[in-house]
């Protein structure tokens, strides 16, 4: 396995562990794998668009936990991962009930190595009806 596809994988695993743990509304483990200067751009189905940051993504997830609600979904089909030194793109699709009703997304994520670990700094999410 050649030092590209080694980062590539450490991304891939990045993004594995962040679909576990927002399916699983982990906030704690979220927290970790957030970049503080996170940004998460959302265009749904009407062309609006919504943005949160750090805190307010994670407090998304933190009132899905403290509503009880069951875990979501968990499927995801990746696209495409780049490494490029200390930052990677990764796009993939996914389906989940985020917004409150069954969707199929496209993600588009930005990452940075730092402190040690990949962390997510910007997601384009768009949804789109579940077909």
């Amino acid at each position: 396995m050649t030092q590209t596809d080694r980062q590539i994988q450490k991304v891939r695993n990045a993004i594995d562990d962040l679909i576990q743990t927002a399916t699983t509304y982990d906030v704690d483990t979220l927290d970790r794998i957030y970049h503080h200067n996170l940004h998460v751009v959302m265009i749904d189905t009407d062309h609006n668009l919504n943005t949160a940051n750090k805190d307010t993504f994670k407090g998304l997830f933190a009132a899905k936990r403290d509503a009880g609600d069951p875990p979501m979904n968990t499927w995801a089909k990746y696209h495409s991962i780049d490494v490029n030194g200390d930052t990677a793109h990764v796009l993939l699709s996914r389906k989940n009930d985020l917004s409150g009703v069954d969707m199929d997304l496209t993600l588009s994520i930005d990452l940075v190595h730092d402190d040690g670990r990949w962390q997510v700094k910007r997601e384009v999410i768009f949804l789109r009806p579940e077909a």
